[in-house]
């Protein structure tokens, strides 16, 4: 199981996440930095990975032409790197089983809410 991630997610959780989510990459190392929706969900479907993004742009794409590639849509805002990588970590088994079920496009993610004292 290997993820794209988008531009709007940082070049960090490859390395971070090489443990998990081995041969992941993101889209400035495939030299796809800046390039257009519509490559970067070419490349993603070509490929194998599922791409990894909190862009609405893709959720929105696979609502209409389906999978591939598969959406994991993460839902975090302006979050850290360390927030992203808890969120994939802490998420792994449900991304799994996402990836091996054919019938499922995208995944929305978020981080769990942590109860007010």
């Amino acid at each position: 199981m290997k993820l794209l991630f988008d531009e709007n997610l940082s070049f960090r959780l490859v390395a971070a996440l090489a443990d998990i989510y081995p041969d992941s990459s993101h889209v400035r190392e495939v030299g796809l930095l800046g390039a257009d929706d519509l490559s970067i969900w070419n490349y993603a479907a070509e490929y194998g990975f599922l791409l990894a993004s909190k862009d609405t742009d893709f959720y929105e794409r696979s609502l209409v032409f389906g999978a591939p590639p598969k959406i994991v849509w993460l839902r975090i805002g302006n979050s850290t790197v360390n927030e992203a990588i808890t969120l994939l970590r802490s998420q792994y088994i449900v991304i799994r089983h996402f990836a091996e079920d054919t019938t499922a496009t995208f995944l929305p993610l978020t981080q769990p809410k942590i109860a007010a004292r």
